[in-house]
């Protein structure tokens, strides 16, 4: 008889976002320096503020949370905000 192998959504979830923290730490520092440097010229900083938003709000993305599959998991990948998927090919 085979073994089945089931994904613990649960936890695969976690990982997730965890791996979505990991990317965007890099990025979060970049933009605090585009920040400082908006200020220091006066620009506006609403862009930066955005992006930064977006990317504190990605571990919440509610495709996470409803994703049921594996595939559905790796789809929640934003590229838009965090760049490249760690679970691309």
């Amino acid at each position: 008889m085979a073994t089945i192998i089931k994904t613990d959504m649960a936890k695969a979830k976690e990982i997730h976002k965890t791996n979505i923290r990991t990317a965007r730490t890099s990025k979060l520092a970049a933009l605090d320096i585009e920040f400082q440097k908006a200020q220091e010229t006066s620009a506006s900083t609403t862009d930066i503020v955005a992006k930064k938003q977006a990317l504190r709000d990605a571990p919440a993305n509610n495709t996470i949370n409803a994703a049921t599959t594996e595939a559905e998991l790796k789809a929640a990948w934003d590229t838009a905000v965090l760049g490249t998927s760690p679970y691309s090919s």
